[in-house]
């Protein structure tokens, strides 16, 4: 098997790191933020085309009042202080999600980090933000007057991305939770036992190499 070139992952156990070391909720977030960034990075060095990562979900709102405004704020924070980084380094972003029930500050802000990296074409780091994969199907069947899947996908809040190759899920779960359920319908899944914080290039390269384990099908006999 090739190479992955587009990866997704959820990023799952910020909160527990937090909690084994006697630490605030947002305190695991931003250690999850800094994996985040180096991970970006070392998919680059590795050849990855385009990472998707779960950043909050639309059932995410239901999470504690002081962890989602901490959220909020800290989200706000990196794209102000990171965009202007990942631009040097050649990152696109791009946000997944409904905008609807979102701060417009923080709106202007991902419309503003789409806009400075618009132009890079390293890697794509798509962030699905108020995402949920059903929630993302429900919006395109709403305006879907087609009759084939190639139009259908049009209508998907990132039509430009690849199906991805690989999902990793961190923490030791073992269910998609809503995320990319169109894209992932024959992704290969690995599931690491790290907490998100703690996934570190090694876990990563070794989640590729897993994948190159493995034989696509699609369906097929082959």
């Amino acid at each position: 098997m090739t190479a992955a070139k587009y990866v997704a992952i959820i990023t799952d156990g910020n909160g527990r790191w937090a909690s084994q070391r006697g630490l605030p909720t947002v305190e695991g977030h931003k250690a999850g933020a800094d994996t985040l960034k180096a991970r970006l990075r070392d998919a680059a060095e590795l050849g990855i085309e385009e990472l998707t990562v779960y950043s909050f979900s639309t059932e995410n709102w239901s999470r504690p009042e002081d962890e989602v405004g901490g959220l909020m704020r800290m989200f706000g924070e990196r794209i102000t202080s990171e965009t202007p980084e990942l631009k040097a380094e050649g990152v696109r972003m791009r946000f997944i999600g409904r905008r609807g029930g979102v701060e417009a500050s923080l709106v202007e802000q991902m419309d503003w980090a789409e806009a400075e990296t618009a132009a890079n074409d390293r890697i794509v780091l798509f962030v699905a933000f108020n995402y949920g994969g059903r929630a993302e199907i429900i919006d395109a069947a709403r305006r879907y007057e087609g009759d084939s899947e190639e139009e259908f996908q049009r209508l998907l809040y990132a039509p430009e991305m690849h199906d991805p190759d690989l999902l990793i899920r961190t923490s030791g779960e073992q269910r998609l939770s809503n995320y990319l359920l169109w894209q992932c319908a024959y992704s290969e899944l690995v599931f690491r036992d790290e907490l998100w914080p703690d996934f570190d290039r090694a876990a990563l390269e070794a989640s590729l190499r897993e994948y190159e384990t493995r034989q696509r099908r699609f369906g097929s006999r082959q």
